[in-house]
């Protein structure tokens, strides 16, 4: 990681650009295998299967008995976690439902917004370097509550069983996911987004997933398909006061580092001294991390950025817009009022990112590559489309209906004002 003493303000774009990545190579490759998945069906999703995969598929859809007996192949300690994690995640995002409130914006003019559930949604869960069941976790739980009536699951199967992992099968039997198929890449993205024999079509798309799998959401999206938010590698920035603690803070950032070699992390702190200390501590715990290699080149594409001042600092991660926030501080929600920019925030020296990637409640998938200066992350409203209702009564539409005649009259949309004047006239 290389360390920057109070870099100049000038120098922030740069220093904070994320290691770049061109997918617009991947284009031409994804485009193909999507419109030969659109034309061929399950006999392309077999066949894509057996190139990339190296599985030959029979039956491409998990049947309900393998799903029921996944359970048994964990142990209890971790099917008691998943429990754990799905009934935090559950409360929280049940707590995001709202009612409906009908306002009377006049006498007799009465409006109000409802909430219904995306009729079919589609979720990717990756699986190639580990099964990441958490993911079905956050992405099943918000789409049972929302009231989505289909919900479709897509993850590659292992290479040498043929078969999904057992613990994504079981997250996905235990939040009410309605079909679940053994394909993977851009190829799951293709089916969900145009249907096949086997695979319906869904509305919306959602999960993380490779750069294949980036730019095959990327393309259904220009198709009309709605996704969850653009996708880049997972990122976190730490920002820490001077009583964090140095092998807390390796930890956290090797954490993320871990997710892949593309991941970045990125520290910020006040003194030159726990900028090298933390450095120096980031390696050693690295030496026997298991994924050192992939956490390794990760780190090499890092950064410590050393800012004296508390107001520089906040500017710095504003600037920055982290997916994940760590605020190592012992005044983490004072600091905190004044991130504006920022995917979930971890709040004090106890509340490590793992716990909002695994199980505290809130939502891991995340806007990342600075997109949560405009985007926010999964939550029940991901799952729902809001519909506006309108109602008004005779004495209503008399106060109403006059300036909206005369509106339309301005506009030049004559039938506009007659659809109200009708109204008025026989009401008279």
């Amino acid at each position: 990681m290389k360390i920057y003493d109070n870099p100049a303000r000038a120098s922030w774009p740069a220093l904070l650009q994320r290691p770049a990545k061109d997918l617009t190579s991947l284009r031409a490759s994804v485009g193909e295998i999507m419109q030969s998945v659109k034309e061929g069906g399950d006999e392309k999703l077999r066949e894509f299967t057996a190139r990339y995969d190296k599985v030959d598929l029979t039956g491409l859809a998990v049947d309900a008995a393998t799903i029921a007996a996944a359970g048994a192949q964990l142990t209890e300690e971790l099917r008691h976690a998943i429990q754990t994690a799905k009934s935090n995640i559950e409360r929280f995002h049940l707590s995001q439902q709202t009612k409906v409130a009908e306002i009377e914006t006049m006498p007799g003019v009465n409006c109000w917004r409802e909430t219904r559930g995306i009729d079919k949604v589609g979720l990717y869960v990756p699986g190639g370097t580990a099964p990441l069941f958490s993911t079905v976790l956050m992405l099943a739980v918000p789409a049972h509550i929302a009231g989505c009536e289909e919900v479709v699951l897509c993850s590659p199967p292992n290479r040498e069983t043929g078969e999904i992992h057992p613990a994504v099968l079981y997250a996905a039997g235990l939040c009410g996911v309605t079909k679940v198929f053994r394909i993977g890449g851009a190829q799951a993205i293709a089916a969900m987004a145009y249907g096949t024999e086997s695979v319906p079509a869904v509305y919306k798309l959602f999960g993380p997933g490779n750069a294949y799998v980036t730019v095959a959401k990327q393309l259904a999206q220009l198709d009309g398909l709605a996704i969850d938010m653009p996708a880049g590698p997972s990122e976190v920035l730490v920002g820490a006061d001077a009583g964090a603690k140095v092998e807390w803070i390796a930890a956290d950032l090797l954490a993320q580092a871990e997710h892949g070699a593309d991941s970045q992390v990125v520290l910020v702190v006040a003194g030159m001294e726990q900028a090298q200390a933390v450095k120096a501590e980031v390696e050693r715990q690295l030496a026997d991390l298991p994924r050192k290699k992939m956490a390794g080149a990760s780190i090499a594409n890092s950064l410590i950025v050393v800012l004296a001042e508390a107001q520089d600092q906040l500017d710095c991660i504003n600037a920055y817009a982290p997916e994940h926030l760590i605020l190592s501080m012992a005044d983490a929600r004072s600091f905190a009022a004044g991130i504006r920019n920022a995917g979930s925030v971890f709040l004090g020296y106890y509340t490590p990112e793992s716990v909002g990637d695994y199980a505290s409640g809130t939502n891991h998938t995340l806007p990342t590559y600075g997109y949560a200066r405009n985007y926010s992350g999964v939550s029940l409203d991901s799952f729902v489309t809001k519909i506006t209702f309108q109602e008004l009564t005779k004495d209503g539409l008399r106060q109403l209906g006059p300036a909206v005649e005369v509106m339309a009259e301005a506009e030049e949309l004559r039938g506009h004002a007659r659809a109200v004047t009708l109204r008025l006239k026989d009401l008279t």
